[in-house]
């Protein structure tokens, strides 16, 4: 009987420990906190915000540590080992050059830059200096996207043929108004369809050909969006929308069988592996579903005290071509931010 291969993922715990510094303690920082100190043995000794009684009030949610009232005193902070850049994107260059520029390795939120152009100029940065970086597509450090990863390396699907994947939520109109608004490279693509693309980009290496149709908002950002890509035979269709709740799964097909991951895709959860004739085949079940971010953050950590500069699971390489694609993906639809 077809098996699926187990997860090659180290334990969270065994990672050696840094010092973490959380440059803007927004939401997904709070949910990045949450998971580094529920689940690995990493210390956060400071965040920085523009604000310093919002710096203390986020400090003072998990048992507290230095509070700034800006990010040049953060990255300043000789405790501080690494620095996590959870900005919005329009800031996410600004933010990772600063910490560079101070001598600190980065982990930069998804989607790291506004476009290529300058994602390139913060890896040049990080190239210069010998310092680490890395974009925070957690997704990709999942035992669950290791599972995956293997299964198709390993033939088990036979030829890859499609991949299906959908990433939507109502976040608009009503959500967080930095979706709205061009001037923080809002709209859904950045936050949310940067998910289906990185999967479909993990499994089809080189270069693709994207076609992308989509529907913008009045003020000129977007809303919805189906994003196909090619690569000889196989073709991958990244759906996303910011305006409803959608069922988030993603199916990877071959003609000799496919994997389901059923629930939030690119979340902890099971994979499956189906035959071509319905049967399940397999399925890899995580011991545990909470949290996620922490696999990311171990990656980081244990890549800094090896001296490594950049992750295998995802390299410079990677993030610059997931921002072409991106970068193409918004001249199809129309999508420019102010000061590009």
């Amino acid at each position: 009987m077809t098996t699926l291969p187990p997860p090659r993922t180290l334990d969270p715990r065994d990672a050696p420990s840094v010092r973490w510094g959380i440059l803007a303690p927004g939401g997904i920082a709070t949910a990045f906190a949450r998971a580094l100190l529920a689940e690995t043995g990493q210390q956060i000794v400071a965040c920085g915000s523009r604000s310093i009684t919002r710096a203390r009030e986020f400090a003072s949610q998990f048992g507290g540590f230095t509070a700034y009232g800006s990010y040049e005193e953060l990255v300043a902070d000789p405790h501080v080992d690494v620095v996590y850049v959870a900005s919005p994107h329009s800031a996410h260059r600004e933010h990772a050059l600063l910490a560079l520029r101070a001598g600190k390795p980065v982990l930069v939120e998804k989607a790291f830059t506004r476009n290529a152009t300058e994602a390139a100029e913060v890896l040049d940065e990080a190239r210069q200096r010998g310092l680490f970086c890395m974009e925070a597509m957690w997704s990709r450090f999942l035992p669950r996207y290791d599972v995956v990863r293997q299964a198709v390396a390993e033939g088990l699907l036979g030829t890859l043929q499609t991949i299906v994947a959908d990433h939507g939520q109502l976040l608009y109109p009503g959500g967080p108004q930095r979706l709205a608004d061009p001037a923080l490279a809002g709209g859904a693509l950045l936050d949310l369809g940067i998910y289906p693309i990185s999967l479909a980009a993990m499994l089809l290496p080189g270069e693709l050909d994207v076609a992308a149709t989509g529907v913008l908002t009045p003020d000129g950002v977007d809303r919805n969006e189906t994003v196909v890509l090619s690569r000889g035979e196989a073709v991958a269709t990244c759906m996303t929308t910011m305006s409803a709740q959608t069922a988030n799964t993603a199916v990877i097909s071959g003609d000799a069988a496919r994997l389901e991951l059923p629930g939030w895709f690119y979340q902890p959860g099971p994979v499956r592996l189906v035959g071509v004739d319905d049967t399940v085949l397999d399925t890899y079940e995580p011991p545990v579903t909470r949290h996620g971010l922490h696999f990311e953050a171990v990656e980081v950590a244990r890549r800094i005290t090896a001296g490594d500069t950049e992750s295998p699971l995802m390299p410079w390489d990677e993030t610059l071509r997931i921002m072409r694609l991106m970068d193409q993906v918004r001249a199809q639809l129309g999508v420019t931010y102010p000061g590009e």
